[in-house]
């Protein structure tokens, strides 16, 4: 093989929701990606526990809410 081949960087494996994510961060350090902020939000929201926000009693129902709508 040669050197070219081997530096291929590989895809990380990614949840199906974010297929084709991709973050870049350009020399004026300003963030762009390929999936909306407010996908990535929602998604985090739903996939990720918050160890801030779990004694929070009213947690569930926020959680309620934003479901129904």
């Amino acid at each position: 093989m040669s050197k070219a081949s081997e530096n291929k960087p590989e895809k990380p494996k990614v949840n199906k929701e974010l297929e084709g994510f991709d973050i870049k961060i350009n020399s004026f350090g300003e963030i762009s990606s390929t999936v909306d902020i407010d996908k990535i939000n929602l998604f985090l929201n739903r996939n990720v526990d918050d160890k801030k926000l779990r004694d929070r009693e009213d947690l569930e129902e926020l959680k309620k809410k934003k479901e129904k709508e």
